[in-house]
């Protein structure tokens, strides 16, 4: 697994803008919804399940996701919280 400047630094020359870490408490639950942004993501501690249209993925430390900008998509955490690395690339205007 990469450490977050390695990610950062793999993320900007792959072309996202920015690196976020997103800390999610046990079992929290991130209903479906939409971002503006296009996102690449690693899990570096914990365990999600993230949910596009009927497919789920059940995703642990290392594993990663990448998802284009406005897809519907929901996100469940694990029971010790889960904490991801999330590369955010914005439409150019």
């Amino acid at each position: 697994m990469y450490s977050l400047a390695e990610f950062t630094e793999k993320t900007r020359a792959d072309g996202y803008d920015s690196v976020s870490i997103r800390e999610w408490g046990a079992n929290a639950i991130s209903e479906t919804h939409t971002h503006e942004f296009a996102v690449h993501a690693v899990i570096a501690k914990g365990e999600m399940w993230l949910t596009r249209g009927n497919e789920t993925q059940h995703l642990q430390v290392g594993d990663t996701f990448t998802m284009d900008s406005d897809t519907p998509h929901a996100e469940k955490y694990g029971p010790q919280g889960t904490v991801y690395w999330a590369a955010r690339r914005f439409p150019k205007i």
